[in-house]
């Protein structure tokens, strides 16, 4: 994907989130369960950071995981 298309994307796909999302915000904008979001990100699947006993996941990450999901659903 290139650099234009993602920054159109990242203006388009979840515009009422902060760049940076916690767990709960996750489930929200993936309708998962906590759970499967945990699994998402301890996968790997969801890049994020763990920061104390938090994880900080970067929007961008979520927009990659959802569109790398569409392209392999065709």
């Amino acid at each position: 994907m290139k650099k234009s298309e993602l920054k159109e994307l990242y203006l388009m796909m979840f515009p009422d989130y902060p760049d940076i999302v916690n767990i709960a915000q996750l489930q929200v904008m993936l309708s998962v369960s906590r759970r499967f979001a945990y699994k998402l990100v301890n996968d790997g699947y969801i890049k994020a950071v763990k920061i104390g006993n938090a994880l900080k996941i970067p929007k961008i990450s979520v927009i990659e995981y959802v569109m790398d999901r569409n392209e392999n659903s065709n």
